[in-house]
């Protein structure tokens, strides 16, 4: 996931874009169901169990944690979209992917031109795979869900949906960094639809800067996906556990030709399946 995917998607999609190098994993980077209840449910207290790195017998995150460390979890993970190409699955999965997200939807009107390829590909590989959208702060979110149901399979065995939630600076078309209060609406309002259609509650992915400018303390009844790419997510990221943690964007993978971002589960490997058995069932 980046920043540049509105870029990417509205301007120059034959052209691959590199990120600079974030500051302390800093980098900009997921009638219908809307009322002022959805804000009150974003920002209240947290009704999942939290997976913690301090809670499951793992090593603390010291000051200046690298984030090659993030190998001491056992369960890894990538997410992708049209940029990796055609992707290998089955080799992906011997070489040790216990799941993807795949790009699915921006906005309400870009579609991944590789998101159905993949999630059948992933699918008939035996990896676990769940699609992710790109926020875009100038649509309505019911707006987003609805084009985001359209494109997206409701299948049991799928992961929970993602809201990945980014600044989006370049953007031709939107470079608004709207409020605490519009964010967890709208991004709520999204939330909202999507788990009533998918029976499966978002995850959300929150860059630090997006975090830490916006959303300390708000959405704790979901499960995070967060990023810090020379750092550990508890040095970076005040006051949030997190479930995934996306600790590079240049990392490689069998079967994928190129960089991917890479990413882990915050537990072990029965962690991993305790939680796969609660969230790809609906």
């Amino acid at each position: 996931m980046t920043i540049l995917s509105a870029i990417r998607s509205r301007i120059m999609p034959g052209i691959v874009f590199r990120r600079p190098a974030p500051v302390r994993g800093v980098r900009p980077r997921l009638g219908l169901l809307v009322a002022a209840g959805v804000a009150a449910l974003a920002i209240a207290g947290c009704r999942s169990a939290s997976l913690d790195v301090n809670d499951l017998g793992l090593a603390p995150a010291p000051s200046g944690f690298s984030a090659d460390s993030a190998h001491a979890y056992p369960v890894h993970g990538i997410d992708v979209s049209k940029y990796q190409g055609t992707i290998d699955w089955d080799a992906a999965r011997r070489g040790g992917t216990a799941f993807a997200w795949l790009k699915a939807t921006e906005g309400g009107d870009i579609l991944d031109d590789r998101f159905l390829e993949n999630w059948r590909n992933a699918g008939a590989a035996g990896v676990p795979r769940g699609a992710y959208h790109f926020w875009y702060h100038c649509r309505p979110g019911v707006e987003q869900a609805a084009w985001f149901i359209r494109n997206v399979p409701r299948e049991r065995n799928a992961l929970p949906p993602v809201i990945d939630i980014e600044w989006t600076p370049f953007s031709p078309t939107c470079t608004r960094r709207p409020t605490t209060e519009e964010i967890v609406r709208e991004v709520g309002a999204m939330a909202a639809v999507l788990e009533k259609h998918y029976g499966k509650r978002p995850i959300l992915y929150i860059p630090i800067d997006v975090h830490r400018e916006r959303l300390v303390g708000a959405f704790r009844q979901h499960q995070m996906w967060l990023r810090a790419v020379r750092d550990h997510p508890k040095n970076v990221y005040e006051d949030r556990d997190f479930h995934f943690w996306q600790y590079t964007e240049s990392g490689t993978v069998p079967g994928i030709r190129g960089e991917v971002d890479r990413n882990v589960f915050a537990g072990t490997r029965a962690d991993w399946i305790r939680w796969l058995q609660t969230h790809t069932s609906g």
